[in-house]
């Protein structure tokens, strides 16, 4: 492989004299285990022959919307904006709305030859060849290294070369390609190389051109590092993989390029599980796949090489199915709120909403979902290509086929552990239907403090919630929405377990939770986690912190906590409301609980040998930020605690049974009805594991 300096010497020399003619490529031998035979095509995504196919997925329910949305753009606005309002010193919001113009206008143009859509294509592939950098990072404080920017500019240009055609004047064409070849391809090619040898940077950083707030600039002096597992490696491996395919033989270092492209995306697979669980989270799922699948598919369809099964595509749609959850209601529309770039301002719809453990929103894009169902021959993958979360990207329209084999989800994933360690089970996949998550496992990017907390979702409504938005700064009010105490989970005398102080990001702590029991029957799920591991990193008092959950489907569920303390300490259970459509409540009394949403609200008790209290609380936070509501049971001080909460869920104006709760020399019974449901059940609390029998 070529070194970095020879890279960016050879590239900035020959830039000028590339030849821009489109010439013919010679396809390689597809590597063993081939999806389907290889056929050159010239384009990176489409050709002339699947227009049909496109264009009948532009009025198919699925993709209507979207459509709607990208052929009714405002492009008066947009070319206004174009014109008179860039600034080349902004590459977070205005690279980012320069690009999305581009991707969406190229696209339409391509699809319906709308005059006026390749009229501000054109202007936006001005203005991103106007900017003198593609991103807003440096390394050494001289070289601009490219994660989101500079990626998503070199992906959009060249699938911009392939949409516009002959639209396009030679000269525009050789433009477009040396922009590639001097701000994109180098800027992605330093970041993949610093990852690779991160002993052999010179120090990344903010470009102090930029204006990107300086409250915001955290320290990025092990970047190299931090991201190398992280979404932020996949985007400028896609990109630099794709300039490479687009100058395939015609540049000199597209080979380079190429080969630290497919080397970065086998060891970035590596961070899928091998069932295809992705650990940051549902939302950054769905744009890391997609940038997968992006990189893997050019490079089929332009070269012949299939790295089409680097992870298990069919297996990761399955992750991203397992996480929705779809609830009731309007949803909340932060978007005209105070603006903060360390906040993330998605509108919610709850017909998308998921599993949202660490920083994932609803809505999880699931184009990639298409591409799997097509490549692989996937019919649930077609499934969800079809009804399962939300369609945002053009990259759906392109690659759905609505005449492909679709399948249900099987009984089987009613209950499922991933490999990651998070549980999900449910009585099914409608609103209605209930759905229990706990968040065991490791560390990972985005992730909060949040170890052994739970989701717990009935007839359409949060009813044990975890946070939304939580702040990606450290200087930010929100980032308190990251921490132990904003989620449905345990406290030692006030304090949650391990997490970092957030100088240096969203990165990854060192706190574990393990799953250590799951078991699942007819009707019912239990799981046992221990967290101990965390709690200790900054509490080494604790000796065991473990919680097991008793799922009876559907509306009953029972969590058992167990705490072993070297000394006397206070024990908190909290369990967060969702509110912030400002529609939840909660009251507390004694050792009792109810959390009132709309549509479903809890009851709880929650009884130990000692003493415990329930009341309500609320974060502090400013007005401006809503108000987070939770109830807090507290167990009185001692050295061990053994708390059992009983939660039962109920629709708006439905009856609540009486489960009774009965201590037993070796632990728990818990005997009653509950809408119908008889509950008969036993916990055995002595042993280092709960042993739980259901009758």
């Amino acid at each position: 492989m070529s070194t970095r300096r020879s890279f960016l010497k050879t590239s900035a020399t020959l830039a000028a004299a590339l030849p821009f003619a489109r010439l013919p490529l010679a396809a390689a031998e597809p590597t063993t285990g081939a999806v389907a035979p290889f056929v050159a095509k010239k384009g990176l995504l489409f050709d002339a022959a699947d227009l049909p196919r496109i264009r009948a997925n532009t009025q198919h329910p699925r993709f209507a919307k979207l459509w709607k949305e990208m052929t009714g753009a405002d492009l008066a606005a947009d070319t206004d904006f174009l014109e008179h309002q860039v600034r080349y010193n902004n590459h977070v919001a205005d690279m980012l709305r320069v690009r999305q113009i581009l991707e969406r206008s190229s696209f339409v143009y391509a699809v319906n030859g709308a005059a006026a859509h390749l009229a501000v294509a054109k202007l936006s592939i001005r203005r991103l060849l106007d900017y003198p950098k593609w991103d807003y990072f440096l390394e050494g404080g001289k070289t601009v290294f490219g994660l989101q920017r500079a990626s998503e500019a070199v992906i959009a240009l060249a699938c911009a070369l392939d949409c516009l055609g002959e639209a396009l004047a030679p000269a525009e064409v050789a433009d477009i390609e040396q922009g590639i070849v001097e701000k994109g391809a180098p800027a992605c090619f330093t970041t993949l190389y610093g990852m690779k040898y991160p002993d052999r940077v010179k120090g990344w950083g903010f470009d102090p051109e930029d204006d990107y707030p300086q409250a915001f600039r955290v320290s990025l002096a092990r970047w190299p590092l931090i991201l190398n597992a992280t979404n932020l490696k996949v985007i400028p491996t896609a990109a630099l993989g794709i300039a490479a395919i687009l100058l395939h033989g015609r540049h000199p270092q597209a080979d380079a390029w190429l080969d630290l492209a497919r080397s970065s995306a086998k060891a970035f697979s590596t961070m899928y599980g091998a069932d295809g669980s992705y650990d940051e989270g549902v939302s950054y799922w769905g744009y890391t796949t997609l940038h997968m699948a992006l990189f893997a598919e050019t490079l089929w369809r332009r070269l012949g090489i299939d790295d089409r099964s680097l992870l298990n595509y069919p297996g990761t749609v399955r992750y991203a199915l397992a996480l929705t959850m779809p609830t009731k209601g309007d949803g909340f529309d932060p978007t005209h709120g105070p603006r903060n770039l360390a906040v993330p301002t998605l509108k919610v719809d709850p017909a998308f909403d998921v599993v949202n453990f660490s920083d994932a929103l609803t809505a999880s894009d699931v184009s990639a979902a298409a591409w799997v169902a097509r490549t692989h021959r996937d019919p649930l993958s077609q499934h969800v290509a079809r009804e399962v979360g939300d369609a945002k990207f053009h990259y759906g329209l392109i690659w759905f086929d609505d005449a492909a084999p679709t399948a249900l989800p099987p009984a089987a994933m009613l209950d499922t552990r991933l490999s990651n360690d998070i549980v999900v089970s449910r009585s099914g996949w409608g609103v209605e239907d209930t759905v229990v998550a706990l968040r065991s496992g490791g560390p990972a990017n985005h992730e909060h403090a949040d170890r052994n907390s739970v989701i717990f979702k009935a007839h359409g409504e949060r009813l044990f919630h975890d946070p939304f938005r939580a702040g990606y700064s450290y200087t930010t009010t929100r980032w308190k929405l990251r921490l132990t105490t904003a989620h449905t989970a345990l406290l030692i005398n006030g304090q949650g377990h391990q997490y970092h102080d957030g100088h240096e990001g969203t990165n990854a702590s060192w706190a574990w939770a393990r799953v250590q029991s799951f078991r699942t029957g007819p009707g019912w799920m239990t799981v046992t986690s221990d967290a101990t591991e965390a709690y200790a990193l900054v509490l080494p008092e604790a000796q065991r912190v473990d919680r097991t959950l008793v799922f009876l489907k559907p509306d009953v569920l029972l969590l058992l906590d167990r705490v072993t303390l070297a000394t006397a300490q206070p024990v908190q259970l909290r369990f967060q409301v969702f509110n912030d459509d400002e529609r939840g409540s909660c009251t507390a009394a004694t050792n009792g609980f109810t959390i009132t949403r709309p549509f479903a609200n809890v009851r709880g008790t929650v009884h130990s040998a000692g003493v415990v209290t329930c009341a309500t609380g609320r974060h502090d936070l400013p007005e401006i930020e809503g108000v987070h509501h939770f109830v807090e049971a507290v167990s009185a001080a001692a050295a061990s605690h053994e708390l059992l909460t009983i939660a039962t869920a109920a629709p708006t104006g439905g009856a609540h049974g009486t489960l009774a709760v009965t201590r037993e020399a070796a632990g728990w019974r818990v005997t009653g009805t509950h809408a119908g449901q008889k509950v008969n059940v036993t916990l055995r609390t002595a042993d280092a594991l709960p042993a739980i029998a259901i009758a």
